[in-house]
Formats: structure tokens, C-alpha cells, sequence
């Protein structure tokens, strides 16, 4: 498959390896599914989170992409989030277990997206397909972004009769510019060690082995900084961490949104970090930061569902 392959494949090993003592994998969804990719044979795994309330109508849907630097196996470290999101709405949330590279280099993840969404709007019985949104942490704040304003597929469904095929994105700490390194990126808040030394050099190798010298970093499916802001849902929610190195670019995303005549809600979580929300500890300001970063994605979603034309920020 070629050297750089052979490269990329060990990089991933390597990252992979320090990762893994850290992680405790242990999801409860209420239902698990594989859903069928558009190459021949192929499934990824999907984790569902039902609302609570008894409802024999078609449920909106929140489809959902955990943070994985783009290579590393952490599917089902978004659990809480997504019980948290089926406990208070009456969203149906997905959690998809996308393509990893350097196994599937971009777009693969992207692609999956697609086919996630086509398998939901598939089943206008079980889900309201005209009530979906869209969420994710880090990589899979990427994804999300990026599938809601840069889908060929979707857009092509669109016309100025119908609403949009989205009706929200959320993003959490996600990359949006992915054509300038991590370790080039400025940093809001240098306070944190492991943030200015450690996670930059190691987001840059999870980053290469998506092969982006293939393929224009630039492009909206990759970087959503550069796609048109007018192609994004009506409801964004975007939430930074101070100490994170996406921090500012996920800050200018959202000014570029607003500016277009998005309804946005920004908020940046002082003395946070990376993935402050999967390690945060009962008591401390970062599990407040998280507690409200959670909160806000429920106000959004309760926001889009019933169409309200809430003011707008300031």
C-alpha cells in the first residue's frame, strides 16, 4: 500500500498505544445498529440513545461524532453526553462509529457521515427527517461541521421551497482550519503545559495520517473555516476551551456564521482544556464548564426543534 502508508500505520500504532490506559470504554446505549456504507458489504456500528418519554411519533434525531484526532479508537467515550442529550429532549441520538484512518484516509470518515444521514432519512417511520442535527467532540466536531455546510448530496437536495436538511450543528473544541498545523495554531490561554508542549506535535501526527497533502487542506470538507457560511444550519452552537489550540479558529467560524445571519451561540470555557468534559471532576470549574457546554446543547436543540426566532446574541 506504499511507504507512506507503512509510515502513517505506524504513527497510528504508536499514538494508539498511549492512549489506550487512559480510556474506559464503557457505553450503555439502548440500542446498537449497523448501518450499511455505500461500498458493497461494508457496516459501521451506530450506539442509539432514546428519549424517555413514550412517543409513537417519528423522533427528531441528533446524530453524533466522538473525538478520535481522526485515528484513535475512541467510540463510545461520548455516552454521557448522549444519554444526557435522549434524557432531556426528545431527540433520538446516534452515536456513529466512523472510519479511522490511516486504514480509511479522508473522506472516508466524512462519507460515513453521509451514509449515516441517508440511512436516517431512509426511515421517515421511526425519525422525523425533517428534524436532524448534528454534533461532535474535537475530530468529530469536524465532521459534523463539515457535513452540514459542505455535503454534495445534501445540498443538491436543498431549493428555496424546503428547509434545510439540518437544523442544527454543535461543535465542541473541534478543528476547523486544518490547513495550518496544530503547533502553528496561537493558543488563547499557554497556561497549561501539556496543552502548549504535548498536544500540538501529537494532534500533527493524527492529522497526517489523513493524508492531507493529497488532498487540498483547504477544502470545506476538510477545514469548514472555508466553506461558505451561508451553507451552514440556522442553529450553531460552538464551544471552545481556552487551553485547546482550535480554540481561536472555532471562535472565527463563528463570527464568519453570525455575520451571515446564523443564530450562534459562542462560548469559550476558561481554564479548560483539550477534552476537558471527559475527565472533569465533580466539583471543580471544569465539570461547571462542562455541566454548561451540555446545557447549551440542549437549549439549541429544544431551540431548532420548535422553530422559535429567538433573539439573536449580542
Amino acid at each position: 500500500m506504499g511507504l507512506q502508508y507503512a509510515q502513517h500505520k505506524v504513527i497510528a500504532t504508536f499514538l494508539r498505544g498511549l492512549v489506550r490506559p487512559r480510556l474506559h470504554l464503557n457505553p450503555k446505549p439502548d440500542e446498537v445498529v449497523h448501518i450499511p456504507l455505500r461500498d458493497a458489504g461494508q457496516t459501521i456500528k451506530c450506539h442509539l440513545y432514546k428519549p424517555t418519554t413514550e412517543n409513537q411519533q417519528p423522533t427528531p434525531v441528533l446524530m453524533n461524532f466522538c473525538g478520535s484526532g481522526f485515528v484513535l479508537p475512541t467510540f463510545g467515550n461520548d455516552d454521557e453526553y448522549c444519554r444526557y442529550v435522549a434524557d432531556r429532549t426528545n431527540y433520538t441520538v446516534i452515536d456513529v462509529d466512523y472510519r479511522l484512518a490511516p486504514e480509511h484516509p479522508f473522506p472516508a470518515a466524512f462519507q460515513d457521515g453521509e451514509d449515516v444521514v441517508k440511512w436516517v432519512r431512509s426511515q421517515p417511520e421511526r425519525f422525523d427527517i425533517d428534524c436532524l442535527a448534528l454534533s461532535g467532540f474535537s475530530a468529530g466536531a469536524n465532521i459534523a461541521l463539515a457535513l452540514s455546510s459542505s455535503s454534495a448530496i445534501f445540498s443538491q437536495q436543498q431549493d428555496s421551497e424546503k428547509r434545510d436538511v439540518f437544523r442544527a450543528v454543535l461543535s465542541f473544541y473541534g478543528p476547523t482550519d486544518m490547513a495550518l498545523e496544530t503547533p502553528m495554531k496561537p493558543i488563547a490561554d499557554p497556561s497549561n503545559w501539556i496543552m502548549r508542549k504535548i498536544f500540538p506535535g501529537f494532534s500533527r501526527l493524527c492529522h497526517k495520517c489523513l493524508n492531507p497533502g493529497v488532498v487540498n487542506p483547504e477544502d470545506p470538507r476538510m477545514s469548514p473555516l472555508f466553506a461558505d457560511p451561508h451553507n451552514f444550519p440556522e442553529n450553531v452552537l460552538i464551544i471552545t476551551a481556552a487551553q485547546c489550540a482550535f480554540a481561536i479558529e472555532g471562535e472565527k467560524l463563528a463570527e464568519k456564521l453570525e455575520a451571515a445571519g446564523k443564530y450562534v451561540k459562542c462560548r469559550r470555557m476558561e481554564g479548560c482544556a483539550h477534552g476537558w468534559d471527559k475527565e472533569a471532576i465533580r466539583g471543580t470549574s471544569q465539570c461547571v464548564a462542562k455541566e454548561e457546554a451540555y446545557a447549551m446543547a440542549v437549549e439549541i436543540l429544544h431551540r431548532e426543534h420548535a422553530g422559535e426566532e429567538a433573539p439573536r446574541p449580542e
